[in-house]
C-alpha cells in the first residue's frame, strides 16, 4: 500500500504560488527525503498532506484514504513534526507531553521516557528555559511517542547539535526497522543520502524527479580530481571547475575516452575519479532546469 499519494497537488496563496502538479507516491514502510531549498514548496505540501490547509487542485490520499474531510482520521496515524516547533511557553516540558498523548487517547508513558532518556531532555524545565534544540527534542517527543503508522517530519533536524542529530536518526531508523513509514523534508542533502532509501527533489514548487537513493547518485557525470596542475584541461562537458593550489577539481559529464586522451600527456602528479555525492549532481539537476526552463522562455 502507498503510506502517500498525491496527483497533480497543486496549492496556490491568491496568485502566489505555493505548489503546482505535485505527483508524488512513497511506499509503506519507506524511509523517504524531501529534497529542496528554503522556499522551495516542501512544508507546503507537507501541510496540505496533513490537511492544515486545503488544496487549490489535484488530490492526495494518505493510506489510500483522500485527504479532503479525513482530516481526523488521517491524523491519527500520523506524527507530525513541523519545521518550527510552538509550544506553551509556560507549561513544562512533562505536561506538554503528557497532553500531546492525550490528544492521541493513548498511554505512551514508556515510550515518552525511553525518548526522553534518548534524547537528553529535561522534563522538569518550563518551555520558556529551553534552546531551540531542546525545543526540538520536545517535538521529536511529541511526533513519535505513539508509535505512528507514519512519520512526516519537517526539517527536523535544524538546532540539533551532531550528536543529538546521530541519536535522532537512530530513533528513526528503529521506528521504520518497525514498519512505520518515515517521510522527512530537508535540505541538507548529506542526511538525506546516508538514511533515506528514496528522495524526491523540489524546486520553486515543482517536482523535479523522484527515483531511489542509489538510481540518484548514479549518473554519468564523474567528480575529477588533478594535482600537478594550475589550469584546466581543455575539455568539453566540463562543470563546477575549482582550483586551489596545483589542485583542479571539476565535473565530467563526458565520454571517459576522451577524458583520459586529454589527461595523458599532462604533468599530474595524482588524478582521482570518483561519483559525486548527492549535492553535487542535486546541483546538476537544479542547473539542467535552469538551462531548460530559460530555453523554453526564450
Amino acid at each position: 500500500m502507498k503510506a502517500i499519494e498525491t496527483i497533480a497537488l497543486t496549492k496556490y496563496y491568491g496568485k502566489s504560488r505555493g505548489v503546482a502538479d505535485i505527483s508524488l507516491s512513497v511506499e509503506e514502510g519507506d524511509f523517504f527525503g524531501f529534497i529542496g531549498p528554503n522556499g522551495a514548496g516542501k512544508s507546503t505540501t507537507i501541510r496540505t498532506l496533513l490537511g492544515l490547509i486545503s488544496p487549490t487542485g489535484g488530490n492526495a490520499r494518505i493510506f489510500g484514504t483522500d485527504i479532503t474531510g479525513n482530516r481526523e482520521q488521517i491524523l491519527g496515524q500520523i506524527g507530525y513534526m513541523p519545521s518550527e516547533a510552538n509550544f506553551y511557553r509556560t507549561m513544562r516540558v512533562k505536561d506538554v507531553i503528557k497532553l500531546s498523548a492525550r490528544f492521541r487517547k493513548k498511554d505512551c508513558s514508556a515510550e515518552a521516557g525511553s525518548l526522553c532518556d534518548r534524547l537528553a531532555l529535561d522534563t522538569e524545565k518550563r518551555i520558556d528555559q529551553l534552546s531551540l534544540g531542546n525545543r526540538k527534542k520536545v517535538s521529536i517527543v511529541c511526533a513519535l511517542q505513539h508509535n505512528p503508522r507514519l512519520c512526516i517530519l519537517d526539517e527536523p533536524t535544524s538546532g540539533l547539535d551532531p550528536l543529538m542529530q546521530r541519536e535522532f536518526y537512530s530513533i528513526l531508523q528503529e521506528h521504520n526497522a518497525r514498519g512505520t513509514t518515515i517521510f522527512l523534508s530537508s535540505h541538507v542533502l548529506s542526511e538525506v543520502q546516508r538514511y533515506c532509501r528514496h528522495a524526491a527533489v523540489i524546486r520553486e514548487g515543482r517536482l523535479l524527479l523522484s527515483d531511489s537513493i542509489e538510481k540518484l547518485s548514479h549518473t554519468e557525470t564523474k567528480r575529477v580530481t588533478l594535482r600537478g596542475i594550475h589550469t584546466p584541461p581543455a575539455l568539453d562537458h566540463m562543470k563546477d571547475i575549482r582550483i586551489t593550489d596545483d589542485t583542479v577539481r571539476f565535473l565530467y559529464g563526458g565520454k571517459p575516452e576522451i577524458l583520459l586522451k586529454t589527461l595523458a600527456p599532462l604533468p599530474l602528479t595524482d588524478i582521482t575519479i570518483t561519483e559525486p555525492d548527492l549535492e553535487e549532481i542535486f546541483m546538476h539537476y537544479y542547473q539542467e532546469e535552469e538551462t531548460s526552463h530559460d530555453t523554453v522562455e526564450a
